[in-house]
């Protein structure tokens, strides 16, 4: 499956100034996949290395992580010639083995002709810093997410709708009815496969949405075992109970997050380390809150008040219980409001933004307030064709933003104050 990831590890390879690359993503978004790809693609070889199943190859890194030892036994263990430009060490799992990623470090100051990158999930929550210190400045790091939805559409043969939407979104022109239709269709579909290229590969081989919940329990599966793994006892059960309240935390009306629907009595100080977690280890994305729409935004958040989003679209989906049909047909259920927030919250997210929503004296609130390079958008969220924008125009009456924006099932169009955007033209954003 074709990622947009990929540009950046091109430029990577190329790049004079090149450092060991660390892909940085939750479990399950195709770190691996995607590094194996590459390196197929670009280079003579490939010493794969999985520091999770060959947990000798960590040992051996224990006593002297000089890199010309480390190459030679990598040679060794692989059978591999490991030439300069030519060969790409990859490590997999690299939080399974800290010392490992100590070493890219002076692979960096001392053997920089090597193409070393790295895949590592939980690496925020998994690496003791106190006992090995993380690369900072010698490493190149970037972060894969789950499959965005023009990635979905590329994996669906649907190329050409892809290529209409962006080209309708740099002109803010009408889609013909037909491809709107067909766009809003693929969106819907979207909604419940979400981007985990293992749900994505099981809807595209069977055609089937019957098929996607099974996959997609396998992998909560998976981040359970995770929390188990990388927490202490307590810790875990408290990660777990706070990851289990996000679909109840938003299905409540006002979608900030609220402890006691952990757990009765519950307080920040027996769950932010929980959410914290979960956050770093990019199961779930972080919204502040902001009381003001000034340049910069971020100084204006509180760090009390926040929603919390699941990474991917297809989880919460699947998580809530929520029906396919339900989704399918849009219905009016309540509930779709958060699918559609959520599933904004994951393309602003895979395009660079910071999150933060807007509040005015519990009278008005905008869904998402973004800014990049001191660019201020403004970003209201309406599941259906019935659209009232009264928060967004309070926002862009009050502040002026940059930029604002409508997203609904409505085509594209000007109003007097914002832009109209398709939900399936999130991704452009």
């Amino acid at each position: 499956m074709k990622r947009k990831i990929e540009k950046k590890l091109l430029a990577w390879k190329s790049s004079s100034g090149r450092m060991p690359l660390i892909v940085n993503g939750a479990r399950q978004v195709g770190k691996t996949y995607v590094l194996q790809k590459f390196a197929a693609e670009h280079y003579k070889n490939m010493v794969y290395v999985n520091l999770e199943a060959n947990t000798a190859i960590g040992d051996f890194f224990e006593t002297n992580i000089d890199p010309e030892r480390i190459v030679h036994y990598l040679e060794a263990f692989s059978g591999e010639r490991i030439v300069p430009d030519e060969t790409l060490i990859l490590f997999d799992e690299i939080q399974s083995a800290e010392r490992v990623l100590t070493s890219l470090k002076y692979f960096c100051e001392q053997a920089p002709q090597y193409h070393i990158a790295a895949a590592g999930s939980l690496l925020g929550v998994a690496v003791n810093r106190e006992k090995y210190s993380y690369p900072v400045g010698k490493v190149d790091t970037v972060t894969l997410y789950p499959m965005d939805f023009e990635e979905f559409l590329w994996a669906r043969g649907e190329e050409v709708l892809a290529n209409m939407i962006r080209e309708h979104y740099s002109e803010t022109l009408e889609m013909p009815q037909v491809f709107h239709e067909r766009a809003l269709e693929c969106y819907r579909i979207y909604l419940v496969v979400g981007g985990m290229p293992a749900a994505v590969n099981a809807y595209n081989r069977t055609n089937s949405l019957l098929s996607v919940p099974d996959v997609q329990r396998k992998i909560m599966n998976d981040y359970i075992a995770d929390m188990a793994k990388y927490a202490t006892p307590g810790e875990s059960v408290k990660i777990r109970s706070s990851y289990d309240s996000i679909p109840a935390q938003l299905a409540k009306e006002n979608h900030k997050f609220q402890y006691k629907v952990v757990r009765r009595g519950g307080t920040a100080t027996l769950f932010g380390e929980a959410i914290d977690w979960l956050a770093l280890a990019g199961i779930v994305q972080k919204c502040s809150n902001i009381d003001r729409g000034n340049d910069p935004i971020a100084v204006y958040a509180n760090p009390a008040n926040f929603k919390l989003y699941m990474g991917d679209v297809g989880m919460l989906t699947m998580k809530s219980g929520i029906s396919q049909h339900a989704v399918l047909t849009g219905d009016e259920s309540p509930f779709l409001g958060a699918v559609a927030e959520n599933y904004v919250a994951q393309a602003l997210v895979s395009n660079g933004y910071d999150l933060y929503y807007w509040t005015s004296k519990s009278i008005a609130e905008l869904d998402f307030v973004v800014q990049k390079e001191g660019f201020i958008t403004a970003i209201e969220v309406k599941k259906g064709v019935h659209t009232q924008s009264k928060s967004l125009t309070a926002f862009i009456r009050q502040y002026r933003p940059d930029r604002a924006i409508r997203l609904s099932a409505k085509n594209f169009g000007k109003a007097e104050a914002f832009v109209s955007i398709p939900l399936y033209a999130a991704h452009c954003l």
